[in-house]
């Protein structure tokens, strides 16, 4: 059985036709460029409607490039996509940076929104049980966290709900 792919591992050019994207002029320090040129963007997925801006440069290509990973990120993190524990595999970006005894992922690289999305959503379908969720991803508990601690408000929120069920928190 396929399961839905989350928007956050979906291709720039498939994610960006759900997107609404517009542009203002950013207020702050950067001289005459930043205010008199709209070079701010903000990004809304209209499907779910989660926004993110950019506004820290002066090009509006860097802004948008920014926003849109700043979007996938968020998309990660508030979004879920239910899982069939009973079928579920693996996705091969997840198989492809988990091998070995290492997380061949920086915080900065482009495949975390997906990789943290996808434990994000066998985590809810295991009702946060990191052993469970780390079971069916193929890994130990300590890279399940890992991939949490990539992004301290998923490793936030997982705890937050852990804390609510009793359980202890990861660090």
């Amino acid at each position: 059985m396929l399961r839905p792919t989350h928007p956050a591992a979906l291709p720039d050019d498939v994610l960006l036709r759900d997107v609404e994207e517009s542009r203002h002029r950013a207020s702050g320090p950067g001289g005459q460029r930043r205010n008199k040129v709209e070079t701010a963007v903000r990004l809304l997925h209209r499907p779910t409607g989660v926004a993110c801006e950019a506004n820290e440069r002066r090009s509006l290509e860097d802004n948008r490039r920014t926003a849109l990973r700043r979007l996938r990120r968020a998309l990660a993190l508030e979004r879920r996509v239910v899982v069939d524990v009973d079928a579920f595999a693996p996705s091969q970006r997840w198989r492809d940076r988990t091998a070995g005894d290492r997380l061949a992922v920086s915080e900065r690289h482009p495949d975390v929104p997906a990789l943290l999305a996808e434990a994000l959503d066998v985590l809810a379908a295991c009702d946060d049980d990191v052993g469970e969720a780390a079971r069916l991803l193929g890994v130990k508990s300590s890279r399940l966290v890992r991939v949490l601690q990539l992004e301290p408000a998923a490793l936030a929120a997982v705890n937050a709900r852990r804390r609510a069920r009793g359980l202890k928190p990861y660090r």
